[in-house]
């Protein structure tokens, strides 16, 4: 599950400032040179090998081993302020060990010869010791061998190659933008940037170098009123965060689009306090990302079906499996979920997973119907009977995923999207379709059960819907669901040209926690009599 708060902060873009900007940081402690030079000469994936050898020999039926370097670097800046820049990288060698069913792993700063074969040796003897507390055997679903595979992001400029400078530059332009709208008195602008290079060996043959970039920009404009009696923030939640470089943050056009964010986020100023009701509801991409990740992405994980995260992540209401397998009504026959982990642009897009499992795409739900968890190798023979039910092999869905050379790989979130549908209907001929309801753009506040089931979701901008058009600004706007009540509502969707992508650097899961960058694509949907609550309403 996402730790709700630590969510929120890090995907509001206001919020995000306002925590990097009021938090003492320094710059990550960078490789000792020597390290970095053997990880870019190619030479540590003899230390791959030498690794896994070590692990063998000491007992493991299995063995992996991850080299990352991970870059961060994040640029804030408040009105014609620069807050804060921070760099970070870090660079390590993980080992993981298969003994007798139960996993070890073990991790080293150190790129030596000597230093990664103890942390191998490290790994056995933890799985070793773990035989004690075994309650299921670990069993690896099969998996191709790729001795030389190569993937990389799709991007054309790398970030880290982009001049400081030009980085300010852009976002103190766009602040000066916004702060030329009457009554806008703050705005908060990042630009957030991640690169993973990592290399990945395993004892099964297979040798993987893949390198991703991540980009995130980050806009949020605070309008006051003159009395002080109320202030309202509008975060430019179109601006996505993506698997891109510096030419996706130009794209984004947040000088061009600055004074629209500023001149919405005063036009709330004076919009009017929704009453309490039922509404039919027009979402959105940059508002269903939020409600795909929370209410789908996060029940079919399959770990948390069968309560390996009941202790901090909470539970999944789609569970046990074969109660829900091929029978549970996610929605209406025009819902097709897909996950996958190769989508161009997408957060969770690799080549690999830290299985070594190249990905496929899978129908989480097909024609409304729940049809797959989300799996990695140790978790797809779980669900042997029901594969063998459909004809499909037991295989991954290639979802294992460690956010660290420090970290273990465990199951994490794909991409998840609602599939467009085929008569390429757009959010206009969406709202063409409501008499009376609500158009709901970006996302905002959210808090939703352990089990995924009952929830409720803001946004940033709302409008009235009368009669089939716009009919100005609403604001206080929340809307209360029952996950499957919900999505059964659904009577529309918007076609591939109304298909956008968002998503966050920050979905959290795991103990010690461990955060993964996942995305998910909508066309913009129609939900029929969904209760919608007054958020600003007191007493």
């Amino acid at each position: 599950m996402t730790d709700r708060r630590d969510f929120l902060r890090t995907t509001g873009a206001a919020a995000a400032a306002i925590a990097f900007a009021s938090t003492p940081r320094r710059a990550g402690a960078a490789p000792a040179l020597d390290h970095l030079d053997r990880f870019q000469s190619g030479a540590s994936k003899e230390l791959l090998l030498d690794a896994i050898n070590a692990a063998k020999m000491a007992g493991a039926s299995y063995a992996d081993a991850r080299i990352a370097r991970i870059r961060q670097n994040f640029v804030v800046t408040r009105e014609q302020q620069i807050v804060n820049v921070v760099d970070t990288d870090t660079l390590g060698c993980g080992v993981r060990a298969l003994v007798d069913g139960c996993w070890g792993f073990a991790a080293t700063r150190d790129l030596t010869r000597d230093a990664v074969t103890t942390a191998a040796r490290e790994a056995v003897a933890i799985a070793k010791a773990n035989r004690i507390a075994r309650d299921r055997s670990v069993e690896l679903a099969p998996v191709q061998a790729y001795p030389n595979a190569n993937y990389k992001s799709a991007y054309t400029t790398d970030p880290f190659d982009v001049p400081l400078e030009q980085k300010v530059d852009l976002l103190l332009r766009a602040n000066a933008e916004a702060m030329k709208v009457p009554n806008v008195k703050f705005v908060n602008s990042i630009l957030f940037f991640v690169k993973q290079e990592k290399q990945f060996a395993s004892t099964e043959g297979s040798v993987i170098d893949q390198t991703l970039i991540r980009s995130w920009p980050l806009f949020a404009a605070t309008a006051v009123k003159p009395d002080f009696s109320d202030f309202q923030t509008r975060q430019g939640a179109e601006a996505a965060p993506m698997g891109r470089g510096f030419e996706y943050v130009l794209q984004c056009d947040l000088v061009g689009n600055a004074k629209k964010w500023g001149e919405q986020a005063a036009e709330k100023l004076t919009a009017k306090p929704i009453e309490v009701g039922k509404y039919d509801l027009v979402l959105a991409p940059s508002n269903m990302w939020l409600t795909i990740h929370e209410s789908i992405g996060h029940p079919t994980e399959l770990d948390r079906a069968m309560g390996y995260e009941a202790n901090y992540a909470g539970t999944s209401f789609i569970a046990p499996p074969e109660d829900h397998l091929g029978k549970l009504k996610y929605g209406p026959s025009l819902m097709n979920i897909q996950g996958d982990r190769s989508q161009e642009g997408a957060l969770s897009t690799i080549g690999w997973d830290d299985d070594g499992e190249k990905p496929d795409d899978f129908l989480i739900v097909k024609d409304g119907v729940f049809n797959d968890y989300q799996t990695t190798r140790e978790q797809a023979g779980w669900l042997r009977d029901w594969y063998g039910r459909q004809g499909r092999p037991v295989r991954s869905h290639g979802c294992s995923y460690a956010d660290s050379w420090g970290s273990v790989a465990f199951q994490r979130m794909p991409n998840v999207s609602l599939l467009p549908g085929t008569d390429n209907k757009s959010m206009d001929d969406l709202i063409a379709g409501v008499d009376r309801g609500i158009a709901i753009i970006g996302d905002g506040s959210f808090s939703i059960d352990q089990q995924r089931y009952n929830a409720q979701f803001g946004g940033q901008v709302f409008y009235e819907i009368r009669g089939g058009k716009l009919n100005g600004m609403l604001k206080d706007v929340a809307y209360q669901i029952r996950t499957p009540d919900f999505w059964n509502s659904m009577d529309a969707i918007g076609g591939r040209a109304s298909y956008e992508l968002g998503g966050s650097f920050f979905d959290g899961k795991g103990q010690p926690g461990q955060v993964n960058a996942v995305s998910h694509g909508s066309p913009p949907a129609r939900f029929r009599q969904v209760n919608v609550i007054n958020t600003g309403r007191q007493g």
